[in-house]
């Protein structure tokens, strides 16, 4: 009886997990092509007020490619993950970097890329667990096999958190400098990417010391990149 039980849900436990892996690369798909007019951190957000007993209204507006500032493109990719254009989603120097910094006694630091944290934002919650990561994982293998590199940082610079409601560039433009997704400039995308590690306690129009002294430094580093001809290496496929 008991290894009947057992056949039966390990039978159950394949079928299932194989319904997963079609559904999710059937999701991704589809989202490759279509406008992403949400996420599970959206939702998230949503539950938490309601749960508080709060009202939060959620400010997003999608916003394409063309629509999209070059300063904030390159701002994001300066702060967050400079070599974004030739990894597969994982930086495993960075990684490495992080883990022996760990080991000589630092703060053990995030080294998420920008198709992990898409990957993360689009279809996960936030928090931290293993169980997390590995779904994390594995919608980042699948984005990075299925869209191009530029429909990832799009998809990113859409769906990201920027303040408490507030998501994707076309919302934290209008939010913080009361303009579009394709006006904001050089310090104006510096600023917004500097306060990506903490966007609900940091402020992109009043940055203290910290978040100025990198914004400074995160300009330095899309010049250092070398502006706008950086992005042609994202290719659009």
């Amino acid at each position: 009886m008991i290894r009947f039980w057992l056949h039966r849900a390990l039978r159950w436990a394949a079928l299932v997990g194989a319904a997963f892996v079609i559904v999710s690369i059937l999701l991704v798909m589809l989202l490759r092509h279509v406008p992403v007019y949400g996420s599970t951190v959206m939702l998230e957000r949503k539950v938490e007020a309601w749960l508080a007993g709060e009202a939060l209204p959620i400010h997003h507006q999608w916003r394409p490619w063309a629509e999209l500032s070059d300063h904030a493109k390159l701002a994001v990719i300066a702060a967050e993950d400079q070599r974004f254009p030739v990894h597969r989603g994982f930086d495993v120097d960075e990684m490495r970097r992080a883990w022996e910094a760990s080991r000589n006694g630092a703060k053990l630091r995030g080294a998420s890329t920008i198709s992990q944290q898409t990957a993360k934002n689009l279809f996960l919650w936030t928090g931290r667990s293993w169980l997390r990561k590995g779904f994390e994982a594995w919608f980042t293998v699948l984005i990075e096999a299925l869209w191009p590199k530029q429909r990832i940082l799009e998809v990113y610079l859409n769906i990201v958190e920027w303040d408490h409601g507030v998501f994707g560039l076309e919302a934290a433009g209008q939010h913080y400098f009361g303009v579009s997704a394709d006006r904001l400039s050089e310090v104006h995308a510096s600023r917004l990417a500097a306060i990506l590690p903490n966007p609900r306690h940091w402020d992109a129009t009043r940055p203290g010391p910290h978040v100025e002294r990198r914004s400074q430094w995160i300009r330095q580093q899309m010049r250092n990149l070398g502006g706008a001809r950086y992005l042609e290496r994202l290719g659009a496929e």
